[in-house]
């Protein structure tokens, strides 16, 4: 019999919607190669969840679409409780502050957490550090890899790095695959600034509201899940962020007023561009220095043959800096954005829990006494 994984899924967006093909399309393959079978017994956006019914054969778009009802937390516990459901994993695709904050009581109710939303890693280390206290009393797991760089191995490298003793001294790189495409087309193309962002826009690069990728705080949240990775206790408000808004086009204005004026973004940028020494482009980088215990978020100009300033097109880039390595980092390079890639970083966690289940499962059957016959 295959291993059920039932998958309870919160928001059915570009992420979440895309897992949930990549899933179906490969449910034969995980079937053959790894005798998994991953279920979505629940899925929901932000208000509205589909609880699976007997007789539901249809699309998943046509079953939400016509059976979801409004829904809290404690009426997903209790509906997994009532069906005995097992190795559950909740699997967060939103942005949302206040699902995250029921992390912990899904915790306590058998759950694994997988999570795109970055929120969790970056509420305050008490919040922080109070998950994994759960995750330990109950044995569950909290994976994360699409926190930092998409479906990029940042977070599992650097991870395995510390926990194997490496002295790491800086990671610095472009986090931000919308502030990338940017800045690369910007550094390549005799193009307004504006023009490149309203691009990025359409593309679906950039957060519904880009003034959230240009103020830098995206990337500053990625630097400080690294960060407490590596063992730093450290808060948001520490990080020294340059932000790329202006003081006549940030936060305080209106979006409508923000979308309207962004050809103010086109005189200063263009001057910061004119006005580099040779051969250099502009990058928007993040840097934690191990060393210092600094984390800053700031626009560079650096050298168009260094491997930052070779960039193209949405890719991160993250240099890691070790005793080992001396100056020659470990460079993780590849798309930073994207809702394929990041719902395919999802999936990998998924099935790295479904791996470890199986492990269990297998040992634990292994370990009962052999059925005596008379």
């Amino acid at each position: 019999m295959p291993l059920k994984i039932n998958i309870v899924l919160f928001g059915i967006g570009n992420v979440g919607s895309t897992l949930i093909n990549q899933i179906v399309e490969s449910q034969k393959f995980f079937l053959e190669k790894q005798n998994i079978e991953l279920r979505f017994p629940i899925i929901t956006n932000s208000s509205l969840a589909f609880f699976e019914r007997d007789g539901n054969k249809n699309k998943w778009e046509a079953n939400f679409a016509q059976s979801a009802i409004p829904f809290s937390i404690e009426d997903v516990i209790d509906y997994v409780q009532f069906q005995n459901l097992e190795n559950l994993i909740a699997v967060d695709a939103t942005a949302s502050s206040d699902l995250v904050k029921s992390y912990i009581p899904l915790i306590q109710n058998g759950f694994h957490i997988v999570a795109a939303n970055k929120i969790a890693n970056t509420m305050h280390n008490d919040f922080y550090n109070e998950i994994r206290r759960n995750l330990n009393k109950f044995d569950k797991q909290f994976l994360y890899e699409t926190n930092v760089g998409a479906g990029l191995p940042i977070i599992g490298t650097i991870r395995d790095l510390y926990n194997s003793g490496e002295k790491i001294t800086k990671i610095r790189g472009v986090f931000s695959g919308s502030l990338s495409y940017i800045f690369n087309r910007f550094g390549k193309e005799n193009l307004p600034f504006s023009q490149i962002l309203r691009d990025a826009e359409k593309i679906g690069y950039t957060e519904p509201d880009s003034r959230e990728d240009l103020s830098g705080n995206d990337v500053a949240r990625k630097l400080l899940i690294l960060a407490r990775e590596l063992g730093l206790e450290t808060e948001f408000s520490n990080i020294k962020i340059t932000s790329l808004l202006l003081p006549n086009l940030n936060e305080k204005h209106s979006k409508a007023e923000y979308s309207i004026n962004k050809f103010l973004f086109d005189q200063p940028y263009q001057t910061a561009k004119l006005t580099q020494i040779e051969n250099h482009v502009l990058r928007y980088i993040g840097e934690l220095d191990l060393i210092q215990k600094t984390l800053e978020v700031k626009l560079l100009s650096e050298p168009e043959s260094s491997p930052l300033g070779q960039l193209k097109g949405a890719d991160s880039l993250i240099e890691i800096y070790t005793n080992s390595y001396g100056e020659n980092p470990i460079v993780i390079q590849g798309a930073g954005a994207g809702k394929e890639v990041t719902a395919r970083g999802v999936l990998t966690d998924i099935l790295k829990i479904a791996g470890q289940i199986k492990i269990k499962e297998t040992l634990f059957a292994q370990a009962q006494p052999a059925a005596t016959t008379f």
